[in-house]
């Protein structure tokens, strides 16, 4: 079969098996990762990803480990926090999805026991088609700590970006992808949160991509905007190509991207991950016949789903993955081939 011109990758998380939550160890831990890639590989998916299974803690369900396995381990923060800290915390404006605040910063930060390229190569060993790695942004992560030593949150982010610059160096993943899921609620954060990224960005050995989403909390959304305010923050990322929420957004919304740099790749959101109804292979067809009719012909690099998937369940996601590809080939005219069965 021909190469496809649009690549097919998921944006990161998918659904944890539930006996790694029964049993959770480090064996559980690599098999279930092998069992998430291998469903990506054999519903056809270009680009995999290990189901961000690595940062799974029994103790952190609810975030997915998106905040507390990158901020926990760094040295300067720390993760006993008072009373009044809390109280401070939850007064917070865009923090209300949070009870409690991941750490305190009260010293410079550091890499600490955080081990990124160890995560890296456990996934690596496992897969057998091109493998993406990701990672939570420096912005969100400097958002959702209380920050006691910096003095100005653009500060913290910077800090935290130059930690996972040096982490990033060390990985030799095809494809390494950064997600903010906070910015776009705050686009007026938008000129130091691309500085802060870019110097991670530019430490990325093979190929950077950066997702954002208005976020994925319980199936909701959490921020509220639109992406036209955040076409300036696109335009200035060091990246080949945007993992951007599509499909869960107002049609007409899709134009701003017009204005997208020609050199970075779009990457269209064809897969609501909010709803359980599975796509059809036609209508994801037809939505990159009509992001070809808004944008041009070729245009878009990539589809994917809106956002991660650890919210649904397994058969879901299975489904969607599947039906991702199919509406790929459909749209491109190749021979699909039918999925293995493992």
């Amino acid at each position: 079969m021909s190469t496809p011109k649009i690549k097919t990758t998921v944006v990161g998380s998918y659904p944890v098996p539930e006996w790694l939550l029964v049993a959770p160890n480090e064996q559980a831990l690599v098999d279930a990762t092998r069992v998430v890639l291998n469903t990506q590989e054999q519903a056809g998916i270009d680009i995999v990803c290990d189901g961000e299974l690595y940062r799974f803690d029994v103790n952190h369900p609810a975030t997915n480990g998106m905040i507390e396995y990158f901020v926990r381990p760094m040295s300067g923060i720390r993760t006993a926090i008072d009373f009044a800290e809390l109280v401070a915390y939850r007064a917070q404006p865009g923090m209300g999805f949070r009870m409690q605040p991941p750490g305190v910063v009260d010293g410079p930060i550091g890499h600490g026991t955080l081990d990124l390229p160890g995560a890296w190569r456990r996934a690596d060993a496992l897969a057998s088609r091109p493998l993406k790695f990701t990672l939570t942004g420096p912005h969100m992560l400097a958002k959702t700590l209380v920050d006691k030593h910096y003095g100005k949150v653009e500060d913290v982010a910077l800090a935290i970006a130059d930690v996972m610059a040096e982490q990033v160096s060390h990985i030799d993943a095809p494809v390494v992808q950064l997600d903010e899921a906070n910015l776009p609620g705050n686009p007026e954060e938008s000129e130091w949160a691309a500085e802060a990224i870019n110097r991670v960005l530019d430490a990325v050995k093979g190929t950077p991509a950066v997702h954002l989403c208005f976020g994925n909390y319980g199936g909701q959304r959490i921020q509220s905007g639109g992406w036209d305010r955040l076409m300036g923050y696109l335009n200035a990322l060091h990246v080949d190509h945007i993992v951007m929420e599509c499909r869960n957004r107002p049609s007409e919304e899709l134009a701003v991207f017009r204005d997208l740099r020609p050199e970075i790749g779009m990457g269209l959101g064809v897969i609501d991950i909010k709803a359980t109804e599975v796509e059809s292979a036609e209508r994801i067809a037809r939505d990159l016949e009509r992001a070809a009719t808004v944008l041009g012909e070729g245009r878009v690099t990539h589809i994917h789903p809106d956002c991660g998937f650890w919210m649904l369940k397994r058969p879901i996601a299975d489904a969607k993955i599947r039906a991702l590809v199919a509406g790929r080939d459909l749209y491109e005219g190749r021979q699909a081939s039918a999925p293995r069965v493992a």
